[in-house]
């Protein structure tokens, strides 16, 4: 089962995150604080080796310009999204067993999800929850 040190680890752990996450709490209180920056970044690199996939991650979070002018703190907004996005690729990760499999899982369509992608799914909350759905599902052996 999935817990908040697993996320945590996603978004470059207490190094990025600046103290350990035991917990959902500790994960929810940074999040509410703000995330820094890095930790986005942290998630686009964990998944895309490329930059172009990297900068196209982070910028659907903040849009470049608003990057720029931040001050090494997401807001509260872009750092739920970035939360949500280290979530799913946690969940990827461990349903799947290893990031490559994450990472096909999350940029090949799928039909459940109305043939789009499950990383571009995820950038919604109710896309997110479409997507865990069908990872939930894989993970216990039901057909997807």
């Amino acid at each position: 089962m999935l817990d908040a040190r697993q996320v945590a680890e996603v978004m470059g752990g207490e190094a990025v995150l600046g103290f350990p996450v035991a917990s959902l709490a500790d994960l929810q209180a940074a999040v509410e604080r703000g995330l820094p920056t890095e930790a986005l970044r942290a998630v686009a690199r964990r998944l895309f080796p490329d930059s172009a996939n990297q900068r196209s991650t982070i910028h659907g979070v903040v849009p470049p310009a608003t990057l720029k002018r931040r001050k090494g703190r997401l807001s509260l907004v872009e750092s739920e999204r970035t939360e949500r996005l280290a979530r799913i690729l946690a969940i990827a990760e461990d349903v799947l067993g290893d990031r490559a499999e994450a990472h096909r899982f999350l940029t090949t369509a799928h039909p459940l999800l109305d043939d789009r992608l499950p990383w571009d799914a995820a950038a919604t909350d109710l896309g997110a929850r479409r997507v865990e759905q069908v990872l939930r599902s894989i993970e216990h052996g039901l057909p997807v």
